[in-house]
């Protein structure tokens, strides 16, 4: 095989509604459908032809990074295929590439099956930090930029993203849009930061928060005044807190406690289920939001109790795994089975699925404000 259809594979891809293509040499195309993998044809790729991808749609300075470090990130646009975010790197001496489709077109909240009002919530706030957390492919970046959008389409705002490589490409709406890209036009995270707060932006992107610098930038900026959006690869919102808190030293445990306390708006933890038909995926939500009593939690270091505060904090917004589970199983999105297997409390779901614990009429949406039901009170304390 001398030179592999690359963009055949990508209208596959984008055909089949596959979230990845993955390729390797001495291995046949792959694509990710619903989270399964699945081969295309039988004729494996050389490596004379992997090395004529990396050269052709990489760039110089991708080579350089490539050469460099083992891996380089980066984005391609093709006129009537899409947009695609992708890593090429070495494996076993040889090449490999990941190529993650982007949607041109910015999801909506409820595009996305996402809870609706309480993410209009956290985008419509003056200040604070505001961070998407998963796995890998969980729908972290594609959040934020419906966040982002939902400023962007409501609010007279200056919006500066902070990413390694850009995705999706904002056009101004009612706010104004400045795109920043590692690489090309900044250094790294950290940098970039210490520069954004001088451009005199109201809302801030950044693509990862990945090191203690970028954490700190990022906590400065909402103690200052800004709504600060960034991702983290956690599963849910104790990992979260617990995350940010490691990347300091012991004697500023304390501190950071009390910043995040002041600071952490929300956390949207993702975990993305497969559907009872087999070929689409929907997203269950962990919803952390900045109560009172999460507030308490977070500044004392009982961060092992935020589950039950979310548990019981609906009137905020707040909601735990299992409470959304429940919510796409009753709606017969999920089977039984996705949904144990998605929980970090199976024994607790089955017990709540059946009524067992008082929690029952929570679970499934009682009382909760955004989710289609009247006459939600609040409550004496979350």
């Amino acid at each position: 095989m001398n030179s592999p259809p690359l963009h055949d594979f990508l209208r596959i891809m984008v055909k089949e509604q596959a979230s990845d293509l993955i390729l390797k040499a001495g291995s046949c195309p792959a694509i990710r459908l619903a989270g399964t993998i699945r081969f295309l044809g039988d004729q494996p790729l050389d490596q004379d032809a992997m090395r004529g991808i990396l050269e052709e749609i990489v760039g110089q300075r991708g080579l350089d990074d490539f050469q460099r470090h083992g891996a380089t990130d980066f984005a391609l646009s093709i006129a009537e295929i899409g947009r695609f975010r992708c890593n090429a790197f070495r494996q076993s001496g040889e090449y490999g590439f990941v190529f993650r489709r982007v949607n041109t077109e910015i999801p909506s909240f409820k595009d996305l099956n996402l809870p609706i009002q309480p993410l209009k919530q956290l985008a419509s706030l003056k200040r604070g930090l505001v961070l998407a957390t998963g796995t890998a492919g969980s729908g972290k970046s594609t959040t934020l930029a419906s966040m982002i959008e939902y400023v962007n389409r409501n609010s007279q705002k200056h919006i500066v993203t902070i990413e390694d490589p850009i995705e999706f490409v904002f056009e101004d709406r009612f706010s104004i849009v400045n795109q920043r890209e590692i690489g090309a036009d900044c250094e790294s995270f950290a940098q970039a930061m210490r520069q954004a707060v001088r451009q005199s932006p109201d809302v801030i992107l950044i693509g990862e928060m990945r090191d203690r610098e970028t954490v700190e930038a990022a906590l400065a900026a909402a103690e200052t005044g800004h709504l600060v959006f960034s991702t983290l690869h956690t599963v849910n919102a104790v990992q979260t807190v617990e995350r940010i808190i490691s990347f300091f030293p012991p004697h500023q445990h304390e501190l950071i406690r009390l910043q995040l306390a002041l600071n952490l708006a929300g956390v949207v933890s993702l975990r993305l289920i497969k559907t009872k038909e087999g070929r689409t995926m929907v997203p269950a939500v962990e919803l952390l939001m900045n109560t009172p009593t999460v507030r308490e939690l977070l500044e004392s270091g009982q961060s092992r109790n935020l589950p039950k505060a979310l548990a019981e904090g609906a009137y905020y917004g707040t909601m735990t795994f299992n409470q959304s589970l429940i919510r796409l199983f009753e709606a017969g999105n999920i089977a039984l089975e996705e949904a144990l297997g998605a929980s970090d409390n199976p024994d607790e779901l089955k017990m709540l699925m059946r009524g067992i614990t008082q929690g029952a009429q929570q679970a499934i949406g009682v009382g909760q404000p955004g989710f289609g039901v009247p006459g939600a009170t609040k409550p004496r304390r979350p």
